[in-house]
């Protein structure tokens, strides 16, 4: 039977088997006053939340990147704003219970020579515990480690009903 013929492909993918990470979506702005804003509000209406942002700025530009509690509709709306975006993936991970729970996650990482790129803590607990986010080099490799440590990864499905620690 060839493609086509009712043959039903099933091709599941790393988002289809919530593969446990998590969309970046990094937008470059000019650095002006009222451009954050500008872009913050196009979410106001929709059910899409940041729960994550980071601003790397310098004298004429800024990227931000932000973490959004509906990754595909965030899309679109930046998309219409006609800004250029960039995805990307990100491990998110709870911190553990202990005095030095970045010591855990980094130790955790280096044993497995795993490179952090960037980081940033999440603005939301989604399991009521502190989280951060992590661009790595391998993250194949940095998530079978975590998991294998027993640190608890965080999915965007976690991210859809988050509490804002209030």
């Amino acid at each position: 039977m060839s493609v086509g013929e009712g043959a039903a492909l099933d091709y599941p993918t790393m988002r289809g088997r919530d593969y446990p990470t998590i969309r970046q979506f990094t937008v470059f702005l000019e650095n002006r006053v009222g451009q954050l804003l500008e872009v913050v509000r196009r979410f106001e209406g929709s059910n899409v939340s940041i729960v994550g942002l980071s601003i790397n700025d310098a004298t004429e530009c800024a990227f931000v990147r932000f973490v959004l509690s509906h990754p595909e509709q965030g899309r679109e709306i930046l998309e219409r704003a006609g800004l250029a975006i960039i995805e990307s993936d990100l491990i998110c991970v709870e911190l553990p219970e202990a005095p030095q729970p970045l010591l855990k996650v980094c130790s955790a990482l280096l044993q497995a020579e795993i490179n952090i790129v960037q980081t940033y803590p999440l603005i939301v607990h989604p399991l009521g515990r502190p989280v951060i986010a992590l661009m790595v080099d391998n993250t194949e490799t940095a998530l079978e480690t975590l998991d294998a440590k027993s640190f608890r990864l965080i999915n965007e499905d976690d991210l859809l009903d988050c509490d804002y620690g209030d």
